[in-house]
């Protein structure tokens, strides 16, 4: 998993609230389990005109010119802000993949579904939750400011604007230590190989018939 330090990009404001992971990433798309291949996908029904199906080519597609992710200014966005409790519905892991493979990093909201919330971290995703009004302060920024940027630190835990105002956000020490290390499920077992390796030479000697069942 990539790991996340400090995140400064372009900024996609998507201005709705109680954004489910149906919208993030349709249904008919979650026939695969592979991490890869959502990002064409993302919001697909507000993104293009017709409807979507797996195996479709999306560069033939008629596009929605009035869907932010289609604009010109928010083309190369790696941080999305968006209304409250973003990422309500069912619990799909795919939906960070998506958002992940398109190319965003963070995702700022005054709150999240719990589940999908805690699927980002999984990801390499920061969800970052900021009071309501500083968000409309985003927004009304955004709106005003073509190419407007904000910058992400995780270790400070401040989101930064181009003007100077800085804005605290909590997060877990636990997920933050996974996120800056690049640490997933996965990657925090193997931090443990060496004792997992010791246990199972220890319980070979002390059980041998088990392993003998195992080979046969």
């Amino acid at each position: 998993m990539q790991a996340y330090t400090i995140e400064q990009g372009i900024v996609a404001p998507l201005d709705r609230a109680n954004v489910d992971t149906d919208l993030i990433i349709p249904k008919q798309f979650l026939k695969s389990i592979k991490r890869t291949g959502f990002g064409d996908n993302l919001f697909d029904e507000l993104r293009y005109l017709d409807e979507g199906y797996p195996g479709q080519d999306n560069s033939k597609r008629p596009i929605n010119p009035d869907f932010v992710l289609n604009q010109a200014r928010y083309q190369g966005a790696s941080i999305l802000i968006a209304r409250q409790n973003f990422g309500c519905g069912s619990s799909r892991e795919h939906a960070p993949w998506a958002l992940s493979e398109y190319g965003f990093r963070t995702v700022i909201a005054s709150s999240f579904a719990d589940i999908f919330f805690n699927n980002c971290f999984k990801n390499g995703m920061l969800p970052v939750i900021l009071p309501e009004e500083v968000v409309d302060q985003l927004f009304k920024q955004c709106a005003e400011q073509q190419g407007y940027q904000l910058t992400v630190d995780l270790e400070a835990q401040q989101v930064r604007t181009p003007n100077g105002e800085v804005f605290a956000f909590e997060v877990d020490p636990f997920r933050k230590h996974c996120l800056l290390n690049g640490l997933d499920d996965i990657g925090l077992t193997l931090q443990a190989t060496d004792e997992i390796r010791a246990y199972e030479e220890k319980t070979q000697k002390a059980r041998p018939w088990v392993f003998r069942e195992l080979k046969a």
